[in-house]
């Protein structure tokens, strides 16, 4: 049986589907290929020289191993899996539960392969309080925390570390600590790397210089999969066999390089929103991910020279067909200063008819008897039709069906698209500068230590000024 695989498609950009003015014509595509080729070579030689360790990780059998052994270990005494983490440490978890377990997995014991598996992206306390109200001291004991942070500093992580710590201290004693608790965080350093040590957490490693948005194939996504039941032996496969063609220096037969070429052109041509559309509800939140991805990379005020530049292509997430129905109609008829990126799946794995049509309504005949997933890939291909109508230019990236090897093969082709697009915008697409000041602004308003100065100066923003409240 051939291996699944997923295919890029981009002719519906061109001028030959939506016109010279909003599409891109031949000879402008040859320049494209022109500009990005040379890069290729340049990001393979990054990679050869360890400056994308983000790119070894699909090669990485030992992280797969420990992962394994330590899910194996735990998974009989665990009913409950609670995934504390933020951004990066959590879009990605949440992503692979979404694509390769059943929709009801929490719900019904006969669909899961592990535990239910809880993510905590938030800091709510009345999402929080809730969860824990639920879970009660019975179920306490059998639910396995993992905490994932690089540092152990980010506020909202350490946060709920810190009350679920004081929870089982107090419910089931210190003990339960060391057998409940796994920490995702630097192999060497760091708050919570130290919290371990001393406490004698079972941990795994965050890479040296992997960040959070592309770390889903490291231990910080690949736990949480693993104890859940997915393959992550073919996730990993998945991203190595796209890394064979995103490292190919012939740009027609580079997806990255085409991708994000095409990504490249229209931002500069007036089009920089970048809405991603699955049309496979399992594909929901991997169109989150993506958005984290695009955003924390690609946002950058600065280019490489020091250059004020605030580049940044906006990503927005859209499901088909719900959106259909709440955002098409701007699509269609409002400014014309998007892409769209639409992800289709070809088998759906399961066939699920539509009934007859009641005697009373014959006009609903033409559904009669059809498959749910020939009517979702009917919805995808007309709405795809009416903005092409409209002048707007699509990509769709094709998956043979959704499971681990498809979903290794995306991640990875976005990871190095997104390489190739800061390439191409002369941008760090690896830092986040905007994200820090924000972490410290939090850190002055809860009152660490030194971090008064800035608490100071935000007193003018943070104070109500009554005048200005209705």
């Amino acid at each position: 049986m051939a291996q699944t695989q997923i295919k890029f498609y981009y002719k519906n950009v061109t001028a030959e589907v939506i016109g010279p003015e909003h599409g891109i014509i031949d000879s402008v595509l040859k320049t494209l290929a022109e500009k990005t080729t040379p890069l290729i070579a340049e990001l393979n030689r990054q990679r050869r020289a360890g400056k994308t360790p983000y790119r070894d990780l699909p090669f990485n059998s030992e992280t797969a191993t420990r992962v394994k052994e330590l899910a194996d270990r735990l998974k009989p005494g665990c009913d409950n899996l609670v995934v504390f983490g933020i951004g990066g440490s959590a879009l990605g978890n949440i992503a692979l539960q979404t694509a390769l377990n059943p929709y009801m997995y929490n719900l019904d014991p006969a669909q899961r392969k592990g535990p239910r598996l809880f993510v905590f992206d938030n800091v709510d306390p009345v999402q929080l309080a809730s969860f824990f109200d639920w879970l009660g001291d019975d179920g306490l004991q059998r639910t396995v925390f993992n905490v994932i942070s690089k540092s152990g500093e980010t506020a909202e992580t350490a946060g709920q570390f810190m009350f679920v710590r004081q929870l089982i201290l107090d419910k089931l004693g210190r003990q339960a600590l060391q057998n409940l608790v796994v920490a995702t965080t630097d192999s060497q350093k760091g708050t919570l790397r130290k919290i371990a040590q001393d406490a004698g957490f079972q941990c795994l490693d965050i890479p040296d210089g992997v960040g959070g948005r592309f770390s889903v194939l490291s231990a910080v996504g690949l736990f949480s999969a693993s104890l859940c039941g997915i393959d992550i032996d073919e996730l990993l496969a998945g991203a190595a066999d796209m890394d064979t063609r995103v490292s190919c220096e012939d740009f027609d037969k580079n997806p990255a390089a085409v991708n994000a070429a095409i990504n490249y052109y229209f931002y500069n041509h007036g089009k920089r929103i970048s809405v991603m559309m699955p049309y496979c509800y399992a594909l929901k939140d991997l169109a989150d991910w993506y958005r984290q991805l695009w955003a924390e990379s690609l946002g950058k005020a600065k280019d490489l020279s020091g250059n004020d530049v605030h580049i940044g292509p906006l990503p927005v997430r859209a499901l088909g067909a719900t959106d259909q129905h709440s955002q098409v109609q701007l699509y269609r008829e409002g400014p014309n200063d998007k892409l769209f990126t639409f992800l289709q799946v070809g088998d759906f794995e399961r066939k699920l008819k539509i009934g007859a049509a009641p005697d009373s309504a014959p006009v609903l005949k033409y559904l009669e008897n059809a498959d749910f997933s020939d009517l979702l890939n009917s919805e995808k291909s007309a709405t795809e039709y009416a903005l092409l109508l409209d002048k707007r230019p699509c990509l769709t990236v094709f998956f043979d069906r959704v499971d681990a090897y498809t979903l290794g093969q995306f991640i990875y082709l976005y990871e190095v698209t997104t390489s190739f697009a800061g390439a191409l915008f002369e941008i760090n697409p690896y830092d986040q500068p905007a994200v820090e000041l924000g972490k410290k602004a939090t850190f002055a308003l809860m009152g660490r230590a030194g971090y008064e100065e800035l608490a100071g100066r935000m007193q003018s923003v943070t104070e109500i000024d009554k005048r200005f409240l209705l």
